[in-house]
Parts: C-alpha cells; structure tokens; sequence
C-alpha cells in the first residue's frame, strides 16, 4: 500500500532544517541514519519504499525565496497553471459533476485571458478553480457575487497595482456577464452582480 505525504507551501520553510536528516534520505531511500533528537535506539531511521512526498508551490508569491539546487536535485517537478490540462477543464468538470451551470468557469476563463493580455501579461498570476469549487459559491444566496467582491478583486486589485487599472471597471462581475452573455440572476440566488436581492449572508460562506 502506498502512502501520500502532501507538504502545501513547501517553499516557505527553511527546508534546510526542516527537513534535517530528510534531506539525506530522500536521495538514498535505501541508506538508515541516526536521528539527531529520535529515538531509534540504535536501529537507525529510514524513509519508507511505499511513501510518496508531494510538495506544493505558490509561484505567484514574490516574497518567498526559490527552492535551492540541493531540493530540486531531490524532487520532480510539474507545472500546473490554470490553462493548460489537467487544470484547464477542472472547473468544468467538477461543476458538471455538482450539476451547476458552467458560469463560474467562463467568467474565470475571462479574467486569465484579460489578466495575459494586460499591462504585466505575467502567467503566473491567473487564477485557479479552487476559489469556486465549493458548493457555497454556487448555492448560498449571493455566493458567487460574495466571492468575486470579497476574494477576486482584491487579488487583482493587489496584481495591478501601481499601474493604473481600473480593476472594477476591468473585472467587475457585472460587466464580465454582460460581455459573456451570462445573466446575473443565474449566478446563485437570484443574486444580482452588485450585491442587491434578499439573502446576502457572509454566514453562509
């Protein structure tokens, strides 16, 4: 049987003392140390055969420093970004499977083209599906609405600033609709895109 070890923002440790005697091992799985504050009496500790590290990593973030060379000898690996497979689809998947309409997925589609297309074209800072995928957007009343006010546009307001976009007049929920042809009271609740109608309850996020 085979066990996952699943490190989110493995980037923001010191992963040099993090990870101690870890880094030894994860080259030679097959080798036994000593550990400095264990107590194997004697025996030695070794990494598993069946476990399995998967480590994730925020590029967008600047503040964290790169992963050095000695890490990224030790590990694979893979870039996912929101417009290319698997990520590309999974929204639309998983809305399909909740038996949602595909709204949330193109009006975030929108926003990564408009995001390439703008004054930093920088990839790294198109969003991804999680922000959606939780029933709660989609079914409280207003969540979707709440959603975009609350996490979307400060996310970008916090891209584009000090280059003068105008993020509401850019991302607003209203005007994305409008140019995608999306009618705001489908978007959960009967909710309108500037917050108006019964049922506007951050509780209910």
């Amino acid at each position: 049987e085979v066990f996952v070890l699943v490190i989110d923002e493995i980037n923001r440790g010191n992963l040099a003392k993090v990870f101690g005697e870890l880094y030894f091992l994860l080259e030679y799985r097959d080798e036994f140390v000593h550990l400095l504050y264990g107590s194997d009496e004697g025996r030695g500790f070794r990494l598993p055969p069946n476990l399995v590290i998967l480590g994730t990593m925020n590029t967008s973030d600047r503040s964290i420093a790169p992963m050095d060379a000695a890490m990224r000898r030790r590990f694979a690996f893979m870039e996912l970004r929101p417009g290319t497979p698997p990520a590309a689809s999974m929204l639309y998947r998983w809305l399909k499977k909740q038996k949602l309409p595909d709204h949330s997925a193109r009006l975030l589609d929108e926003v990564n083209r408009l995001i390439g297309e703008g004054p930093g074209g920088d990839r790294d800072f198109r969003i991804g599906p999680s922000y959606f995928m939780r029933p709660a957007v989609h079914r409280s009343p207003g969540g979707l609405e709440r959603t975009w006010r609350t996490q979307i546009l400060p996310l970008l307001a916090e891209y584009h600033w000090g280059d003068g976009t105008d993020v509401t007049e850019v991302y607003g929920l209203e005007r994305l609709c409008d140019r995608l042809g999306i009618d705001p009271a489908e978007l959960g609740g009967g909710e309108q895109p500037d917050g108006t109608g019964s049922g506007d309850r951050p509780d209910l996020m």
